[in-house]
């Protein structure tokens, strides 16, 4: 068996997310390993770095797959973007060693969020921004960054109830402004279900003055979701980056 890296870019629009589901067969998980079934002739199991919501884009989604057969890399790449939809690219694949495991071998992501603060939607960009008419105090939310940095607990910052490994390492947070445009980039080991989503409400609410960032300390000891912020919407949220 030869082990193959890919590299995904996919517009998460239209799909239940990532992860292949009993319920549907809208998900990026299942088109790629049905696309990459008619490719091979037999059914293959595709591993993801990571689950993206319903919704959620990836410029840099990581999977791994192993395939009985030796295929030039570029071949399999061309092969596979035949067969799938516009919205789901390969932009890379890479004959990898038999040890690698898209999640297991991970070590770092990096996710971008983008906040569009003008009166109305961009036209061009509304489908891949949390349209949010009000002025952000930036240098507020910066301020608020040194709460987050570093291993903590983030259990006020994700909807899973089920899970007690909730302990992550951010290592930076970085908030810029373009114009009427903010772009907030996270850089961690790994995320919770909807930790960086809740991490973007919880900066957006200290941008609008309705949350104080010295109390962040105190969202954290709790480990209470009730006491983060709300929710942003998926269509504002990319993968970006996997690290190995």
């Amino acid at each position: 068996m030869r082990n193959y890296k890919l590299t995904i870019a996919y517009d998460g629009s239209r799909y239940q997310g990532w992860q292949r589901q009993a319920t549907t067969d809208n998900t990026i998980q299942y088109i790629i390993e049905w696309s990459l079934g008619r490719i091979v002739g037999y059914r293959v199991q595709v591993d993801g770095s990571g689950r993206t919501d319903s919704g959620v884009h990836a410029r840099g989604q990581v999977a791994s797959v192993k395939l009985s057969g030796l295929y030039d890399p570029e071949e399999l790449k061309a092969a596979l973007n035949r067969y799938l939809p516009e919205d789901i690219r390969i932009l890379k694949v890479e004959l990898v060693k038999n040890n690698f495991h898209a999640r297991k071998s991970a070590k770092g992501k990096k996710y971008e969020y983008y906040i569009d603060c003008r009166e109305k939607p961009d036209v061009f960009s509304r489908r891949y921004c949390y349209h949010y008419p009000e002025k952000l105090d930036i240098e507020a939310m910066r301020d608020a960054v040194k709460y987050l940095i570093g291993v903590k607990n983030f259990a006020s910052f994700t909807d899973n109830k089920e899970t007690n490994d909730t302990v992550r390492r951010i290592y930076n947070i970085k908030i810029v402004r373009s114009g009427e445009k903010v772009r907030i980039t996270y850089y961690g080991s790994g995320f919770l279900y909807h930790m960086v989503r809740i991490l973007t409400g919880t900066l957006i609410e200290i941008g609008t003055g309705r949350r104080d960032a010295s109390k962040l300390p105190v969202v954290i000891a709790a480990e209470d979701r009730s006491l983060a912020g709300f929710l942003a919407p998926a269509r504002g949220l990319f993968l970006r980056k996997v690290y190995y």
